[in-house]
């Protein structure tokens, strides 16, 4: 029963970032809206890599990877120039570094990526080597472009 709610407070949060996502195509987003939406999406993904993600099997992974791979497709947008507010703890290094920043990015979207088509063919060990992927990016991120 704990599972259950576990994963349904899960798939609650990364619909929300989902749906929440789909106004960036629409319009050019405030610094508030900006910092509320990734800050929704960084906690998605802190609830998929705090969650037990490492121990999980089946459609559970598969899930659980496809929630990281979507964020770290959008995160990107959600990091217009300029948008810090008093809420936010990003580092002007961000846009002053954007190439390294997306590297970052980049890395985690592939460490995702790996997790996803491994736990699609079954390979656990492979998924485990891709989410650990994703959480060396999240650190070294966070290291770098995020106040403490």
């Amino acid at each position: 029963m704990m599972f259950i709610r576990k994963f349904t407070a899960l798939a609650f949060v990364a619909l929300a970032a989902v749906g929440a996502l789909g106004a960036i195509a629409q319009d050019a987003l405030s610094p508030e809206e900006a910092v509320a939406m990734r800050q929704d999406l960084m906690k998605s993904n802190g609830a998929v890599m705090q969650g037990g993600a490492m121990d999980k099997t089946g459609d559970e992974a598969i899930a659980a990877a496809q929630t990281l791979f979507d964020n770290f497709t959008k995160l990107p947008d959600l990091f217009p120039e300029g948008s810090i507010t008093a809420d936010s703890k990003a580092l002007p290094a961000i846009w002053e570094d954007w190439d390294a920043f997306v590297a970052i990015i980049d890395t985690a979207k592939g460490g995702a990526e790996a997790a996803l088509a491994a736990a699609q063919a079954g390979d656990m060990e492979a998924y485990k080597a891709g989410l650990q992927t994703v959480g060396g990016a999240c650190g070294q991120c966070h290291q770098q472009f995020r106040a403490s």
